[in-house]
């Protein structure tokens, strides 16, 4: 299958500075992508070349079967970091407006408008200016504004910035909804516990070099602690029988679950059973990375290198 997003020996610079270095990416049909790394990574530089807003020095950008990424820009969908609105238009007109910009018909842009307007919560703003919104409105006229056209590429840049939680999560769900619907999805964010929520796939960047690759799955079964995390069934429950498990190193109270970090010869799954039958437990599981754990050591160990 054709990829959506494919990148082959991709480098950039500006001037003294190399914001991607041989860059090789694929992105299935269907993927919800999430690119990561610090501020000066390259997925801002990254993101602009498969909007056409970039050239590559070297090597080849492919987006939905073409190398002239200009001919389907009407099949992506783009919500930037740095927000833009007609300040003094209203709401409705400015949201029809990119609409027929995306090739709507004026009558399709308006049925649209009003069922976007009214998912995002907003249909008593539509007569009024967009510079009169609140910054959190503000961010889901410009995510309408993206979607209008359903995209089949969407193209995300650092989503959920500033945003509450309750405005996260309701973006988060439209997101999701976009991906139902068959759009593939490529994402920025700092926020790393949306990523591992949100993306089946992870690209780590680092210095404009790609440092992980691979799906959520893929890097969470490679990051195992060592740890088991074990909530007993009773709060006043006494963790001696897990602490007298030979395999069993140290178990540190957390709150009102047990950490049960483990012999490096372990067998977790044979330690998990054997704390299940030692303590009444209502949950049991091993630890894995997080992603920020993740990334912390890949660019540490990118750093030392």
């Amino acid at each position: 299958m054709e990829s959506v997003v494919e990148l082959r020996g991709v480098s950039k610079r500006f001037g003294s500075t190399r914001a991607l270095r041989g860059l090789d990416l694929d992105v299935r049909p269907g993927a919800i992508v999430g690119l990561l790394g610090p501020n000066g990574s390259g997925k801002t530089t990254l993101m602009r070349m498969l909007l056409a807003l970039l050239l590559p020095d070297e090597g080849e950008v492919r987006v939905l079967g073409r190398s002239r990424v200009d001919e389907v820009k009407h099949r992506v969908g783009y919500l930037p970091e740095d927000r833009g609105l007609y300040k003094d238009m209203k709401v409705g007109p400015f949201l029809i407006f990119m609409g027929m910009l995306r090739g709507l018909s004026r009558g399709e842009a308006t049925r649209r408008t009003t069922r976007w307007l009214e998912r995002m919560e907003l249909a008593d703003k539509v007569r009024e200016a967009c510079g009169g919104l609140s910054r959190g409105q503000q961010q889901r006229i410009q995510t309408i504004a993206a979607l209008i056209h359903e995209p089949d590429l969407l193209i995300l840049d650092e989503p959920y910035s500033g945003l509450d939680p309750m405005l996260r999560r309701m973006l988060a769900d439209v997101f999701l909804e976009q991906h139902r619907r068959g759009c593939t999805l490529v994402l920025s964010t700092h926020l790393m516990h949306f990523a591992e929520e949100v993306c089946d796939h992870v690209v780590m960047l680092h210095r404009g070099e790609k440092v992980v690759d691979g799906t959520l799955h893929e890097l969470r079964a490679r990051e195992v602690t060592g740890t088991l995390i074990c909530e007993p069934a009773s709060h006043g429950a006494d963790p001696a029988p897990i602490e007298a498990l030979p395999a069993v190193e140290e178990l540190r109270r957390d709150g009102f679950r047990w950490r049960v970090r483990l012999r490096a010869d372990a067998d977790p799954s044979e330690v998990l059973a054997q704390a299940a039958r030692a303590v009444p437990l209502v949950r049991a599981e091993v630890e894995r990375a997080s992603l920020e754990d993740l990334f912390v050591r890949v660019v540490r160990e990118r750093e030392a290198s």
